[in-house]
């Protein structure tokens, strides 16, 4: 996935509180949710929040994004 994937899916994230499953962004994204699994861990600022409850014995990771700063200033000393 290119770069403007992985920022649809840091878009996608920083809209929604409670964060998405894999298949929930390759369904927004109408895209293969093995592409979408793939591309989540180079998407910057993308983390697991937490694992959903199992369906058919399996957790899902339910994915969020942080707030990255425009600009973060130096310290002063």
């Amino acid at each position: 996935m290119s770069a403007s994937k992985h920022n649809k899916i840091r878009d996608l994230l920083l809209a929604t509180e409670d964060g998405m499953t894999a298949n929930e962004i390759a369904v927004k994204m109408d895209a293969e949710p093995h592409a979408v699994r793939r591309a989540i861990p180079k998407a910057y600022g993308v983390y697991i929040d937490r694992w959903a409850t199992p369906r058919r014995g399996q957790y899902a990771a339910v994915y969020v994004c942080v707030e990255v700063p425009d600009n973060t200033p130096r310290p002063k000393k």
